[in-house]
């Protein structure tokens, strides 16, 4: 029998019970925690640079080492959580990401800050997965499931789309360390609150780790992302497909060992369900689009409206709200229309707001576009609340941690592949309209005695860009909302 003790989380009918949703907000404190890490530290680097003095190398590894160490052992921290309990390394790992905070906040050198950096990656990797797999041992009914999920990706996405303003509201009165400070009292509720309101569980007849197969899977994942990321810092050179091509081999070995393992690190039979693997194929290309949308997004408002972070902060309220909505009552739509229904209307309308970037126009002011990334959110709130339910759904209770780490890394990849095609397409556009030598937006933004009509120029130039993104990402969602309905039209209704 798995280890598994509640407190009273459900009725006699099976159903969750308010103990299991007191259990969820504790859930809600490192979910919308990881959401902050992802945007906050964006706003910090401009003063974060000026004091630690980083190379330009240092500087991008200061950004990438958390996203790095996250994608790489996100597998193998839903794994392990399956095998010594979700609770447990819930806790430990949030107790290692308060040790790895404060060290990055008081970092005397950019050295000490990827350092920490990256051990605060290998911590976050596993509190994402440990949150929703304790999801499914909280509630079991799936509706009450479905909406636990959607309430949990609204955190996460809330906690992003207030990275911004509370990074700028923190740089008002604080140093950029207060943004790794955020950590200890959030981690320390958790910590408190997790003996009382969360239950244990440990799949039955766990085996050992495999240490070869953890090994494979970072070999596999970490060249794959680093291809992404290289991308969309240095553009489309011979690297990217050597890096690819490079995970895509050691990929093939590491699913070669877990079909002869008893007990494998990653359960792939999980992908003869039609439903996982379409969920899972359907929130990497959605979130392609949402992350080159943000990206550009935030240059927008920084960049060409000028605004200061606080006040760009405060303009990413609407997406969030948008996000909630969607990621709320997709679920409960459920109950009545098909989940591919419901993702394939939601993601229709969601291509709306890539038709707005697609027609902006320079000078309009921030209003078009954030309206665009507020659609935009709003199809992200679907994809995530009901692609993650049936991942984690498809999955048989003691291979959920598992679940919800491909999961994960799914999304991770989707965000930074988003970040790099797109980045990239914009960048190209920007180039051919600004002419060869052009200097990018951020230092004609920040140069001195510009000649007048640059800026002007420059502006167009980047609105360009933006339309052509906006362009892609509106054949890319209407193709995906289409595949979406077909491939889930199987799946009925939750009664």
């Amino acid at each position: 029998m798995p280890v598994l003790r509640t407190t009273a989380a459900r009725t006699r009918t099976g159903r969750a019970g308010p103990a299991a949703w007191a259990g969820l907000a504790v859930l809600a404190l490192p979910t919308v925690l990881l959401g902050l890490d992802l945007t906050v530290l964006h706003l910090a680097l401009p003063s974060l640079a000026a004091d630690l003095r980083p190379s330009a190398a240092q500087e991008l590894w200061i950004v990438d080492a958390y996203g790095f160490m996250i994608a790489g052992f996100l597998v193998t921290m839903g794994t392990l959580g399956d095998r010594i309990g979700r609770r447990r390394l819930l806790m430990i790992g949030g107790a290692a990401f308060v040790a790895a905070s404060v060290p990055a906040a008081y970092a005397p050198t950019p050295e000490t800050l990827i350092a920490a950096r990256a051990a605060l990656g290998v911590a976050g990797a596993t509190l994402m997965p440990s949150t929703l797999a304790l999801i499914s041992t909280l509630f079991t009914d799936p509706r009450q499931r479905a909406l636990a999920i959607g309430l949990w990706a609204t955190f996460f996405a809330g906690g992003m789309a207030a990275g911004p303003l509370v990074g700028g509201a923190l740089l008002e009165y604080f140093w950029w360390g207060a943004a790794f400070l955020l950590a200890v009292p959030v981690i320390g509720a958790m910590l408190a609150l997790a003996p009382l309101l969360l239950p244990e569980y440990r799949a039955p007849h766990a085996g050992r780790l495999d240490l070869a197969s953890v090994a494979l899977s970072l070999a596999a994942v970490l060249p794959v992302v680093y291809a992404v990321k290289h991308a969309a810092a240095e553009g489309l050179d011979a690297t990217v497909p050597a890096a690819a091509a490079a995970g895509a081999v050691v990929t093939a070995v590491f699913v070669r060992r877990q079909r002869r393992l008893t007990d494998p690190l990653l359960d792939v039979s999980l992908f003869r369900n039609p439903a996982f693997g379409t969920a899972l194929a359907m929130m990497l290309a959605g979130l392609v689009g949402v992350g080159g949308t943000m990206l550009l997004t935030t240059r927008h408002l920084q960049i060409i409206e000028g605004l200061p972070p606080l006040e760009a902060g405060l303009w990413f309220g609407p997406p969030a709200l948008a996000m909630v909505l969607s990621s709320t009552a997709a679920p409960v739509l459920t109950r009545w229309v098909r989940p591919g229904f419901v993702v394939s209307g939601v993601l229709a309308l969601s291509s709306t707001g890539y038709l707005l970037l697609g027609t902006a126009a320079p000078g309009g002011g921030p209003v078009p576009v954030v309206t665009a990334f507020t659609l935009v959110y709003l199809g992200l709130g679907a994809i995530a609340a009901l692609g993650t339910d049936l991942v984690v759904g498809a999955a048989p209770p003691e291979r959920a941690g598992s679940a919800a780490a491909l999961s994960e890394t799914v999304q991770e990849l989707g965000l930074a592949a988003g970040i790099a095609l797109m980045g990239s397409l914009s960048a190209a556009v920007y180039g051919a309209r600004m002419g060869p030598g052009a200097h990018s937006l951020s230092d004609l933004a920040a140069a001195d005695g510009t000649p007048e009509g640059v800026p002007e120029r420059a502006e167009e130039a980047f609105t360009a860009g933006m339309n052509a993104a906006g362009w892609t990402g509106a054949a890319l969602v209407l193709t995906l909302a289409a595949a979406s309905a077909v491939a889930l039209r199987r799946i009925g209704t939750r009664p």
